[in-house]
């Protein structure tokens, strides 16, 4: 309780009555009742200043943690005969695992020969994200945050446009985090980025992210090395808060090897339709090409959580990319299990007048 910390309990001089404390408990209840909406994140943050929490709290809290858990290994609840096709859990960098990209091939596509061996899989991996889609903006109650991030050339760009072509953009919204203005940088380094969180109904996708300020700041030495790696520990927290509240996280990283972006970079300068694309800063990153490598490495490794997975996506092959990353999000949208509302009732008994 507030304000007893480091002080003894004393004996009450008067015992309180029974009607006192019934009164006292039947208030309680009814302060408890009219906050509901927020008695879950509220009872979180009481939890942390007195070590105390409410039963009915923590039973909500971990409901709420299951099913975020259940979202970060969504095969395991809605595919009959696991692995999936494609076999998407293999890219999973599962929590406290020590990634190593060198050992992650860039150019793996599995069985998988041609764009056209998968049009079909990727029409219907689009269909299912339609689908569940409409189903999370109708019930309104949680949300997807979905998060890219790729050496440049990487394509987050054509990660977007290949996945999520069809699906309603009244519930999807892209939010691209260049360099941050003035404002931005007199605030910690999170406030930008949870501003664009989703609303609860929405996708959210952030093509860059959070994670910018654990790797250009590292690779470029703008901060010092603690502070960095604290960031780290501060990430994991606030995707951790993110889910308790409802917002499922995934996070993917396109895997691109470096003759693959020399290649694309070659090809943007030979296009005349492309060349807006290409920035002479693209020459001068490239340029620390091992150095982000490592940072990306490090970040992945202590950032993956079950609640919160990074996905490490073999993206040299940009359609086999498309496949993975759909079904990834299609089957993660299913695990959650959004459900249209019930509609009111007594409609079968309404009749429209001419």
């Amino acid at each position: 309780m507030a304000g007893t910390t480091g002080t003894r309990r004393r004996a009450p001089a008067k015992a309180a009555s029974s009607k006192g404390r019934a009164k006292a408990a039947s208030s309680k209840g009814r302060a408890k009742s009219a906050s509901a909406g927020g008695a879950e994140e509220a009872a979180a943050l009481d939890t942390r200043a007195t070590g105390h929490e409410e039963p009915r709290t923590k039973r909500a809290a971990a409901r709420k943690g299951d099913a975020q858990a259940s979202a970060g290994a969504p095969e395991k609840k809605v595919v009959a005969h696991p692995p999936p096709k494609p076999d998407y859990p293999r890219y999973r960098v599962e929590p406290g695992q020590r990634l190593s990209l060198a050992k992650q091939d860039p150019g793996a596509t599995e069985h998988y020969e041609s764009k056209r061996d998968i049009k079909e899989d990727l029409a219907t991996q689009r269909s299912r994200i339609s689908d569940l889609q409409a189903r999370l903006y109708a019930e309104r109650r949680r949300s997807l945050l979905i998060v890219l991030q790729a050496m440049d050339t990487g394509g987050k760009d054509g990660t977007i446009r290949g996945v999520f072509a069809g699906v309603n953009p009244q519930g999807c919204v892209v939010t691209s985090f260049k360099q941050p203005s003035v404002d931005e940088s007199d605030h910690d380094f999170l406030w930008r980025y949870h501003q664009r969180t989703p609303q609860r109904g929405m996708i959210s996708i952030f093509n860059r992210s959070h994670y910018e300020d654990v790797l250009v700041v590292r690779v470029k030495k703008l901060i010092e090395e603690a502070a960095w790696r604290q960031r780290y520990h501060i990430i994991n927290e606030w995707e951790h808060a993110l889910s308790l509240s409802g917002v499922t996280v995934i996070k993917f990283f396109l895997h691109i090897s470096r003759d693959e972006q020399k290649r694309r970079l070659e090809s943007r300068l030979a296009d005349p339709d492309k060349r807006w694309k290409f920035s002479v800063n693209d020459i001068r990153e490239r340029e620390h090409w091992d150095d982000y490598q490592q940072a990306f490495q490090d970040a992945l490794s202590n950032t993956s959580a079950e609640h919160a997975p990074w996905y490490v996506v073999p993206s040299n092959v940009k359609w086999y990319r498309n496949l993975v990353i759909a079904r990834t999000i299609a089957d993660t949208l299913e695990a959650m299990d959004p459900r249209f509302p019930p509609a009111a009732e007594g409609l079968d008994d309404v009749t429209v007048p001419d």
